[in-house]
């Protein structure tokens, strides 16, 4: 399937001039509009999708691979895009910098970010995922995000998907130094989408979200690297990390002086980024690990509050409820009649 695929996805790649592709668009009655300029270039914005042919493709899920040889000039997106080289290396250039993204590595490129593909030789196979605000539900990203227990990766990524806000001036470069599951699960996703039958659509979908729960999964892996646009310490990314894997002793004076940060600085950066406190992410991260012992395990209750960082079982009672609605004690129950395993 994979020489298959990438056989078929060079009958796809077939340069094109600027000029031509813009006239075309603009003969569909959908302009490219100037919206600014970057070192003297103009910036387009590009709020259309469209198939490989140039046929405009209204689906909250677009595929297409990237014309080899060609000249590609700014542009912005109101949606989040993933690229994808199959296929060699290709450089991305942003209006600060330029990122060159390996082969089979995965970019996120937040919505309304500048950016351009400098032109990749007729060898190389780039692909492009958009994914508009309505490719997924909301039900669907909280489901995952519940599932993850709040990972701050999920934040993150479906952060980028569901606020239009959010992506503005962001990428994520996930290097993922060829994970042979991640990558086939790439080809999956692609193969789908090109030959597609029953189910496809749906498959694409929950693929995605596999996609992402497996970039969770391994970003913690020191074989996986992630780089943003922003410096290390002031990356959103780190700060939840920190929290995540801090979250039973961590106190905001803390966590400030590990990022070199005045405490309220950080509070309001966190409120700001995250729509929540830092006492509430805090939370959330607690009771989201209490849930997973309630479930998995026999353990105490008082015992699983003392681990997860609460000394004081009631006051683990109330803020438990306040985010589940329901006890530790009604949490477990309700999960094990559900059919829950335990070990």
């Amino acid at each position: 399937m994979t020489n298959k695929l990438i056989n078929y996805l060079r009958t796809k790649n077939h340069q094109r001039s600027w000029d031509d592709v813009f006239a075309e668009i603009k003969d569909n009655g959908k302009i490219a509009h100037k919206v600014r300029m970057v070192d003297g270039e103009p910036v387009y914005q590009f709020y259309d999708t469209y198939s490989d042919d140039l046929i405009l493709n209204s689906s909250a899920i677009t595929i297409s691979v990237q014309p080899v040889g060609s000249f590609i000039p700014f542009h912005i997106h109101d949606y989040v895009e993933i690229m994808i080289p199959l296929v060699e290396d290709c450089e991305i250039v942003l209006e600060h910098t330029k990122i060159k993204v390996k082969q089979e590595d995965i970019i996120f490129m937040g919505n309304q970010t500048i950016h351009q593909v400098k032109p990749i030789s007729k060898k190389g196979i780039v692909v492009n995922i958009a994914l508009k605000t309505s490719a997924f539900s909301l039900n669907e990203l909280n489901f995952l995000q519940a599932k993850e227990s709040g990972s701050a990766i999920s934040n993150l990524l479906f952060s980028l998907l569901s606020d239009e806000e959010y992506g503005e001036g962001r990428y994520s470069l996930f290097e993922i130094n060829h994970n042979q599951k991640i990558v086939d699960l790439v080809y999956d996703i692609i193969g789908e989408y090109y030959f597609p039958e029953i189910q496809s659509d749906q498959i694409i979908k929950l693929e995605i979200l596999t996609l992402f729960s497996r970039l969770i999964r391994q970003v913690n892996y020191s074989d996986i690297k992630i780089k943003s646009n922003q410096h290390q310490k002031n990356n959103l990314l780190s700060l939840l990390l920190y929290i995540e894997r801090n979250y039973k002793d961590i106190t905001l004076t803390k966590m400030a002086a590990n990022f070199g940060f005045n405490p309220n600085y950080l509070s309001d950066y966190l409120q700001k980024h995250t729509g929540k406190t830092f006492i509430n992410l805090v939370h959330l991260q607690r009771v989201n690990v209490a849930a997973r012992y309630l479930s998995y395990t026999n353990a105490s209750i008082a015992k699983i509050s003392n681990k997860v960082g609460y000394e004081n079982p009631s006051y683990f009672y109330k803020i438990f409820k306040k985010y589940f609605g329901m006890s530790p004690a009604e949490y477990r129950l309700n999960t094990r009649s559900s059919g829950v395993s335990r070990y």
